[in-house]
């Protein structure tokens, strides 16, 4: 298994590749694994409720030793990452950000929330800053809404 410094690099250094080739190649990618990733994470996404959003995300925040706070209402299902430690690993190192490394989350969790009805709505904030917000709504009108509010909304087909 290899160590998180190392995945998380390979990443940065894998995306920065397939932009250089051609955005379109980057988006290919995120989409591809994020259509993959629709059967594994059905346990957490087809409940129907934001308890299963609140399920996965807590032990991703263990298995990755995120700084994040989760909240879940009627409404909405809302993370907020504190201290994104990927996007942390690759600000300190040597081989420089590749800029659209905090895109990946959407571009691998948007296809498997939207194939189970969500509507995710993901508030990047800034691109070398290691913070963001998700918010997952069950009505589409809630989440256009607060695209609106969104700093740096990041486009849900990526």
């Amino acid at each position: 298994m290899l160590p998180s410094d190392h995945f998380v690099r390979m990443y940065n250094e894998l995306f920065r590749m397939l932009s250089d080739l051609g955005y379109d190649h980057l988006r290919a990618y995120w989409r591809h694994n994020g259509e993959a990733a629709v059967k594994r994470l059905e346990p957490y996404f087809s409940t129907g409720d934001f308890q299963g959003l609140y399920d996965y995300w807590d032990r991703i925040r263990f298995e990755e030793n995120c700084g994040m706070d989760m909240e879940v209402t009627e409404e909405y299902f809302e993370l907020r990452m504190n201290r994104c430690p990927s996007l942390s690993k690759n600000l300190d190192n040597d081989a420089g950000l590749c800029i659209h490394y905090c895109e990946h989350c959407p571009g691998w969790i948007n296809p498997a929330l939207e194939h189970y009805g969500y509507y995710p709505v993901f508030d990047i904030i800034s691109q070398t800053e290691p913070v963001c917000v998700l918010k997952v709504f069950k009505n589409k009108e809630l989440a256009d809404a607060w695209k609106q509010r969104a700093a740096l909304f990041c486009d849900p087909y990526i």
